[in-house]
């Protein structure tokens, strides 16, 4: 990981207590917390390009063959649905 610059941030000290309060919140550090926050604006106004996470790969499900047995069912559940909406 690239070591990260370091500089000085004067802030009003309400602002500070404000992100000291929400920082305790989100259990993050002053430091993180501001870091959070510019990170997310930058996103929102195109100045920083989205991350591309990779969904998690699942292992292929299964799909149960559809076969005579299946088929019969689906249909004889269909069937008694219809019958329960008739009566």
């Amino acid at each position: 990981m690239p070591e990260s610059k370091r500089f000085l941030l004067r802030l009003d000290p309400r602002l500070f207590e404000a992100i000291r309060h929400w920082a305790d919140d989100d259990l993050r550090s002053i430091n993180a917390q501001i870091e959070y926050l510019l990170t997310d604006q930058a996103r929102r106004a195109g100045r920083l390009p989205h991350r591309r996470s990779r969904p998690p790969q699942l292992p292929e499900a299964t799909e149960p063959d559809d076969d005579e047995t299946g088929a019969a069912s689906r249909d004889s559940a269909a069937s008694e649905m219809r019958s329960e909406t008739r009566a």
